[in-house]
């Protein structure tokens, strides 16, 4: 069936022979040289002096993403998840479906609505959102998505452990300088900021603190910061691990009977069938 083979080139499934991969590299590559233009379209000389050459590009970009869109909302019924009423509506409403719209999208709202200068520029730069489709045609992609949602209780733990320590260290440092540096900790939310650059350890060399207080809490707050961002780092680190071993393990377990292909027990049991 025609839809079915389609899908399979799509979704570059081993069904989609060559013509999937050959289809999955292309628009990889396409995605890629796209978030090129928009990075040198920023250039005001360059664009101007390849103008043509850029709005070409874009054209022929959206009209493969957005025939590429449409395809995938046909097919879409050869997926299980998405069979019966409702199932293309489900499909549109996926996260990597509302990516593709997101990445066409740009083009053809000024031809609906009319927009302004500062607008239209908004919406090029959206355009960069054609990078997440990469995520559908890269497996390091998603092995981080898996390494994410399955830490995901653990980083966000983090992440409130985070703002809490921001928002305590920030009102100290607030009511320790206000009166030394009017101007520079004016407020909580200006110490906010400071105490941001102190716990990332980029530092910001116009604002730092003057009393002995405030320089003993900003050193406090500088070993803080690498003790904290080490967490996450930790996290992942354990996270990347333990998938990478269990895709070796899938690797090595045997289609037809279930088993480690390395187990030694397999191999002895094995020999004594045959």
């Amino acid at each position: 069936m025609l839809r079915d083979r389609v899908y399979n080139i799509l979704e570059s499934t081993p069904a989609g022979g060559i013509a999937g991969s050959v289809f999955g590299v292309f628009i990889a590559a396409l995605i890629l040289l796209n978030v090129t233009a928009v990075i040198l379209a920023t250039d005001e000389p360059l664009y101007l002096a390849f103008r043509s050459a850029f709005d070409l590009f874009e054209v022929f970009s959206v009209a493969v993403f957005s025939v590429e869109y449409l395809l995938r909302l046909w097919t879409a019924p050869c997926n299980p998840t998405f069979r019966g009423i409702g199932g293309r509506a489900r499909f549109a409403a996926t996260p990597m479906a509302v990516i593709d719209l997101l990445a066409v999208l740009p083009f053809y709202l000024p031809m609906v609505l009319p927009l302004d200068l500062r607008v239209l520029r908004m919406l090029r730069i959206l355009r960069i959102f054609r990078l997440l489709k990469l995520y559908r045609y890269s497996d390091a992609l998603k092995t981080l998505g898996r390494v994410l949602s399955a830490e995901r209780e653990a980083l966000t733990v983090v992440g409130f452990v985070l703002v809490v320590l921001l928002v305590i260290t920030s009102t100290r440092m607030y009511f320790v300088e206000h009166d030394a540096q009017p101007d520079a900790f004016s407020s909580i939310p200006m110490a906010m900021w400071w105490a941001v650059a102190t716990l990332t350890t980029v530092g910001y060399g116009d604002v730092y603190p003057i009393t002995p207080l405030g320089r003993f809490l900003g050193g406090c707050i500088a070993v803080l910061g690498i003790g904290m961002f080490a967490l996450p780092a930790g996290i992942l680190a354990s996270a990347f691990g333990d998938e990478i071993r269990n895709r070796h393990r899938k690797k090595q377990v045997c289609p037809h009977c279930g088993k480690y292909i390395d187990d030694p027990s397999s191999k002895k049991e094995d020999a004594k069938n045959w």
